[in-house]
This record gives C-alpha cells, structure tokens and sequence, in this order.
C-alpha cells in the first residue's frame, strides 16, 4: 500500500470513513500532547512484545482494517473504548482475555483453549507508553493463542492522532478528528 488519502470501514453503525486532518496548522488535543503519564506502568513498550508478534505502523493497520480475515481491537477499558477508537476497532479489554478468545474464535476445552482457527487480531491502546495492548498479547499467548496470528500497533491511539486521522465514537456513524 503506497498511501492512503480516505478509507471506509464497517462498523456495527454503518460505514465510518478515516481520512487526515486536512488543516496543516491542526494540533494534538492537550489529552494526547502529553509525553508522560501517571497510570503505571506508563514505560515505554517493545515493539514486539512477545516472540513472533507481527508489527504494524499506520498504513498496515489500514490495511488490516479492510482484511476481512483480521480483527482490529482496540485492548483498552470499555470506558476508553466508548470516549472514541479507531474506526472499525472492536473493544478486546486487556482486563478480560476469556471474551477476547472468544471473540477470536478459540474453543474452550478440557485441556484449555484450542484456538487453531482463530482469527488474526490486530491490538492497539493509547500508544508507546502504555501497557494494556501488551498486556492482553501476553495473556493471549499464554492461553494458547498463536503469536503468528498477532499484529501489534505500538503507535497506539496518541500515534493514530499524531498522523491526523479520524476517530469514531461507537454508538455513532460519523468519523471526526480531535
């Protein structure tokens, strides 16, 4: 994918477009200028949390919201999820890996979970420095979830913003830019 000008996407509110800020004098919002934050652990993340874990900048999250074979989720709290998200991300709570296997296509059995015909995920939060996207990668992991099957957006939210491109509330069919 050389670029990408405008994108529509699906979500349960109808199609939602992503497109940049065209203003070249737009800014951050203060919630996302800041460099630092108060919740721990606010530490900077790997860019590949777990061994196997594929990496994504904002073009290849673009792309795997058009692949119909890739779940985009967004790992942080409902709260958060509900304020805005990625146009076309699901809520997968870092906070609740049983719904997120599930919402996978993992089978629970006796001997734990079978997820060989799981859906690739691709995970985001709030960006570099927070950890609940990693979080849920590793809990994933653990529970038997491929880490092929994983695509990281370190970037998070804050680097979706940082490129100037729309957000959406879920619950609402319109896109906008903060």
């Amino acid at each position: 994918m050389d670029g990408v000008v405008s994108l529509s996407v699906g979500t349960p509110d109808g199609a939602v477009e992503i497109s940049r800020v065209p203003d070249a004098d737009h800014r951050l919002t203060d919630e996302w200028a800041h460099t630092s934050r108060a919740a721990p652990p606010a530490l900077l993340q790997p860019l590949v949390p777990v061994a196997g874990v594929v990496p994504l900048g904002e073009l290849e999250l673009i792309e795997a919201l058009s692949a119909p074979d890739i779940v985009v989720a967004d790992g942080r709290k409902p709260d958060q999820y509900a304020k805005y998200t990625i146009p076309g991300a699901v809520n997968l709570p870092f906070t609740d890996t049983d719904q997120a296997l599930e919402h996978l296509g993992c089978r629970r059995g006796a001997e734990g979970w079978d997820c060989r015909d799981a859906a690739r995920v691709a995970l985001f939060c709030n960006g570099v420095w927070c950890g609940q996207s990693p979080s849920a990668i590793r809990k994933l992991v653990e529970a038997g979830f491929p880490p092929g099957r994983i695509l990281y957006y370190r970037n998070g939210l804050q680097g979706w913003l940082l490129q100037g491109l729309s957000v959406w509330t879920p619950g609402k069919a319109e896109s906008f830019h903060l």
